[in-house]
């Protein structure tokens, strides 16, 4: 069984960076498109971003567009969000989540499409 471990996350000012990790044990993780959810406090939780199997393709969320980078090194069964330009409004506990699919293209951003969950990391951005 896919499991799937979180961390990186961590207090940061506003402006700052993290970069966020999820090792993947017990399958190969490139049969999976990657996604990384957060969520708030009182709120669902959401798709920030999400990778192809290859790579190759990315999504991001509107909110994280320009300021957050997804990718992943399937050598290492790992995979990165890279978060700069953090806001205040990013602060959260972030997940990532994997989709087992035969399409190298595909990318998932939805919760409940979502097959295997890790336990999840606080992030929080303040000063």
């Amino acid at each position: 069984q896919l499991q799937l471990v979180e961390s990186g996350g961590g207090l940061v000012q506003p402006g700052g960076s993290l970069r966020l990790s999820c090792a993947a044990s017990g399958f190969t993780l490139d049969y999976y498109t990657i996604g990384w959810f957060r969520q708030a406090p009182g709120k669902e939780r959401e798709g920030v971003s999400c990778i192809s199997r290859s790579g190759s393709n990315t999504h991001y969320a509107d909110s994280v567009k320009g300021r957050f980078t997804m990718s992943r090194d399937n050598a290492k069964n790992t995979v990165y969000l890279q978060m700069n330009s953090l806001k205040p409004e990013d602060t959260a506990v972030y997940y990532c989540g994997a989709v087992a699919t035969t399409v190298w293209t595909m990318c998932v951003m939805t919760p409940f499409l979502v097959d295997s969950w890790g336990q999840g990391t606080q992030v929080t951005v303040s000063s």
